[in-house]
């Protein structure tokens, strides 16, 4: 049986090297849908699929909540207080931890400072992850809080993998802080840009009742579910309010608790990433199905031009075996030739995929052309090879002996009814394909066309965080220091205001807390708002406008006050259809119960996500209510100028004359940031297009292939027409009355697939909605132009057939 193959492939060989343009255009066809479908695997379970690189990740789960009823999110981070009442009670956890991330800054000596990206885990993060250091130890109650261990990065980077680091001590986040572990390589958490994690244990006197948002990471007991587990946290936090008191409502949140449990890769990846690289890669097997499709075909047309020879072959004695196996031996040679250039192709396209993606995906670093890759290439080879082959095998198999006589004119129904049925489904995922593709595009348009509330032209951010605890002692001082700072901003060459804010939009989320006005009832949660600190020109240089009142003064952000400014969507919630200026409304800040007095209200602006509502937020200057409540731990500046893209030089050296110590970090134009939010969307968007494109190119040149083919088989048909009297127009209508038909019923058939697949994309949409009429009426229509188009060329070769040349053939 081997040596039968091994014949029947170099026959094959010999056989397709005497029909280049059949070969080059099968081979080429293949290896490009082989190609995207061998990378975009590897992508997806790079990303997506691998395990993590922890002790059985399958038990690792992320902790959170629902409160329906209550004006909380859907889902929500939860605290100190749920985190000790899991650990301490739950029966059916092995281990917890709650963290924190962010950035800080880290210095090693005086010219080696910068602000990396640091975790504040409790230390039972190892114990749970089942992570060990590479080297030194791990953190323990008794290192309290000045104990850091390092990455594997960070350790070669910055201390060129010197393992006298370990034991030395180095100023972060604040503090001098003893390196006593090194973590391996492969160990990133929560992402793979943190570089240190800060060692330290919450305690119990500290805990805030239903102070929310910290996330928390359990893994469960061997057999537990996670319906389980989250039905057993529903329970234990109802005994939150006995055990930890909390404010008015807290009873009420720890009723309306439901908590949520999910796989701690939803965490690391996040829903939008997951979404985008399952649509691009079921995109890119539609390709392949409809490449598939279109070599079919061509193997379907080859198949008929050699009728004649399978009749002869079968009638010298060759068996059905033999022909069979000569008609997939070609398959399987195309097929691989495809499978290797596939590869090649693999090994350009997905680098420079991995750079054009955006960045924050997590593990995308380690995507490659792998073992993995080359095991999916070489079982879409043997996939490809069975499909593009089975039908013409299984009709060569059985060739009828007529053919020999009548030199193998003409093609039978059945053989055009699989044709054109190829081509109808390749036009139906081609449809599909373009369909999900405008519905991205106009996404994009009306996302990038919505009203955030602020200015994105010419506005130049940056943050600096000075650490000179001699001078910056209280509020007061901090405030001058920033005023001081801004009024040399304002003299820079081009500027025209300068603010600042403690959570820039697009790049910092905000914090938030409860609001209580006089006409809510004693017992009330009050209302959830969002929070903010600002200063100087902030409002006027992002262009947020001023909807009644004023902003802050200078005096306002370095002398402690209780003035706020609040957003018009945060007006509407505390005194719905009143004036809010000069009204007052209490907040509960450490211990005291404070009020405020509102001065002005601005507009609503879009703070983490174009996608969102405008937030409702409250304003604080600079310096907080009381003098123990101030200080930002980082403030952004704003500055607007017409030189935003060039401020850069100009600003570091002004930041090194105040405080030389400090890195300055986070330097964008909120151009830079508005592009960064929509990236993911624009990626997705973009490569979708391209792989749309390809998709209506194999579709458009597998139905001229077949219309070609029509117009061959039909050529002595058409001769007769044409002689009896039949008009040039005539014969030009009906072959594309035939392509048209052929397209229509793809589309038909697209548009019910589309209808239901297009749902998968809700997640990616915004402003439109999966079932658009209007983006599947336009490309509907696209779609039977093309397939007029291609459909037209054949058609006009058919009308100037020369009737006495027809007839002559035979």
């Amino acid at each position: 049986m081997l040596a039968a193959w091994m014949t029947d492939l170099r026959f094959a060989w010999r056989s397709l090297r005497r029909a280049p343009v059949f070969l080059l255009t099968s081979v080429g066809t293949l290896a490009l849908a082989i190609g995207a479908v061998a990378g975009m695997f590897n992508v997806v379970d790079t990303v997506l699929l691998k395990p993590l690189p922890f002790a059985e990740p399958d038990r690792l789960v992320l902790l959170g909540g629902t409160a329906p009823g209550s004006d909380l999110p859907a889902s929500f981070g939860l605290g100190n207080d749920f985190y000790f009442q899991f650990k301490e009670q739950s029966k059916l956890i092995d281990g917890i931890f709650i963290f924190s991330a962010g950035t800080s800054t880290l210095r090693t000596t005086d010219d080696h400072v910068e602000r990396i990206a640091m975790c504040w885990p409790s230390n039972s993060i190892y114990a749970t992850l089942g992570a060990k250091p590479a080297k030194g130890r791990l953190p323990t109650t008794e290192d309290g809080e000045r104990v850091v261990v390092i990455s594997d990065r960070l350790w070669r980077t910055w201390f060129g993998a010197d393992e006298s680091v370990i034991g030395q001590k180095y100023f972060v986040s604040g503090a001098m802080r003893e390196v006593i572990g090194i973590m391996p390589p492969e160990f990133h958490f929560p992402d793979d840009n943190t570089l240190l994690w800060i060692a330290g244990d919450p305690r119990v006197d500290q805990v805030q009742p239903g102070n929310l948002g910290t996330p928390i990471v359990a893994r469960m007991k061997p057999g537990v579910t996670r319906p389980q587990l989250a039905a057993e946290l529903t329970q234990l936090a109802k005994g939150l309010p006995a055990r930890f008191g909390g404010p008015a409502g807290y009873a009420r949140l720890a009723e309306q608790f439901r908590a949520t449990v999910d796989p701690i890769l939803d965490r690391i990846v996040g829903t939008s990433v997951t979404t985008s690289l399952w649509v691009l890669f079921g995109a890119v097997v539609l390709v392949l199905l409809i490449a598939c499709a279109n070599v079919a075909n061509l193997f379907i047309v080859r198949a008929e031009g050699r009728r004649r020879e399978m009749a002869v072959r079968r009638a010298i004695g060759a068996g059905r075996t033999q022909l069979a196996r000569l008609q997939l031996a070609e398959a399987a040679v195309v097929a691989l030739l495809a499978g290797v250039l596939a590869v090649v192709l693999s090994t350009l396209t997905l680098p420079l995929f991995v750079r054009a993606a955006p960045e924050g995906i997590p593990r995308l670093g380690m995507v490659g052309l792998d073992a993995m890759t080359l095991l999916t290439a070489f079982g879409l080879v043997l996939v490809v090879a069975l499909a593009c082959g089975i039908a013409p095998a299984l009709r060569a198999s059985a060739p009828d002996l007529s053919y020999i006589r009548q030199g193998g004119r003409g093609g039978t129904a059945r053989r055009r009814w699989t044709r054109d049925g190829l081509v109808a489904g390749q036009t139906a995922l081609a449809l599909v394909l373009i369909i999900g593709s405008l519905l991205l595009v106009r996404s994009f348009q009306k996302l990038h066309a919505v009203d955030a509330g602020y200015d994105t032209k010419d506005i130049y951010t940056f943050q600096f965080a000075p650490e000179q605890p001699q001078r910056l002692t209280d509020g007061p001082a901090w405030g001058r220091f920033h005023l001081d700072f801004m009024d040399r901003l304002r003299a820079l060459g081009g500027v025209t205001s300068v603010g600042i804010v403690n959570n820039i939009p697009l790049d910092e989320g905000t914090g938030g807390g409860r609001w209580l006005t006089d006409s809510m009832p004693t017992d009330s949660t009050g209302t959830l708002l969002d929070q903010n600190w600002t200063a100087g020109d902030y409002f006027q240089a992002m262009g947020i406008r001023l909807l009644g009142g004023r902003t802050f003064t200078n005096d306002e952000a370095f002398t402690p006050n209780t003035n706020i400014v609040i957003s018009k969507s945060a007006a509407e919630r505390l005194w719905p259809g009143q004036q809010p200026v000069g009204q007052h409304v209490r907040r509960r800040l450490g211990n005291q119960m404070l009020t405020f007095t509102v001065v002005g209200v601005v507009a609503d602006v879009k703070q983490d996500d174009w996608r969102q509502a405008g937030e409702a937020i409250v304003y604080f200057p600079l310096t907080g209510p009381t003098p123990q409540i101030w200080a930002m731990g980082s403030p952004a500046y704003v500055i607007k100028s017409p030189r935003a893209s060039e401020l850069t030089a100009d600003v570091r050296k002004l930041v090194k004359e105040v405080a030389p110590e400090a890195p300055v970090y986070r330097e964008f134009t909120m151009e830079f940031l508005a592009q960064r939010s929509m990236v993911q969307l624009s990626f997705t968007m973009l490569t979708l297009g391209v792989i749309s494109m390809l998709a209506l190119l194999l579709g458009a040149i597998g139905l001229y292939g077949v219309l070609s083919v029509v117009v061959a088989e039909r050529t002595r048909e058409i001769g007769v027409r044409m002689a009896l009297g039949a008009s040039g127009g005539a014969v030009r209508r009906m072959i594309a009355t035939r392509g048209l038909a052929v397209v229509g019923i793809g589309v038909v058939v697209g548009l019910g697939v589309a209808a239901a697949s297009t749902r998968l994309l809700r997640p990616l949409l915004f402003g439109v909605e999966p079932g658009d009429p209007t983006v599947f009426a336009v490309m509907s229509v696209t779609l039977l132009g093309i397939g007029l188009l291609a459909s037209y060329l054949p058609a006009l070769r058919a009308s100037r057939v020369a009737p006495i040349e027809a007839l002559r053939k035979d």
